[in-house]
């Protein structure tokens, strides 16, 4: 009788962890993808270091300094809730041969996915070119390769 009362509880307890394992990987690669505020959220909680995903984003605004080109989540990039794609120069030639133009011009208002790491970076503000002592947090994904990005 102990048996029988045992598989009646087990029966519907596995059962159920079936059902849940099929949903979850229908949809799986959506699932897996990060939004800007997961971004920013895993990326602190792995400072120093980096977390490896595909980020999903519209690029909103971009930028340039130091070689690198920047896509922006949000039109203002000190915005706590922006998402910094980091374009290398190589990445960059790539992508404008790909799309046509420069991506700081071809993927605005696109809806991009960014496979790479993500890291919290900190930001000084410079006052006669030293740091003034006051600074701002930005979560940036490194490309590297054209192959990392692609547009929905």
């Amino acid at each position: 009788m102990k048996r029988v009362w045992l598989l009646l509880i087990l029966i519907p307890l596995v059962l159920a962890g079936c059902a849940g394992s099929a949903s979850q990987q229908s949809g799986k690669a959506e699932a897996d993808w990060m939004t800007p505020r997961d971004a920013i959220f895993q990326a602190a909680e792995a400072a120093p270091g980096f977390i490896e995903g595909t980020f999903v984003m519209r690029a909103r605004a971009s930028g340039s300094g130091g070689g690198q080109t920047y896509l922006n989540s949000e039109l203002d990039y000190r915005d706590q809730r922006c998402l910094t794609i980091s374009i290398s120069p190589a990445a960059a030639r790539e992508l404008t041969e790909r799309l046509g133009d420069h991506p700081g011009q071809a993927l605005i208002g696109e809806d991009i996915l960014v496979r790479g790491p993500a890291s919290r970076m900190r930001i000084d503000f410079m006052a006669d070119g030293r740091p003034s002592g006051s600074y701002y947090y930005q979560t940036h994904v490194l490309v590297i390769d054209a192959d990392q990005i692609v547009v929905l």
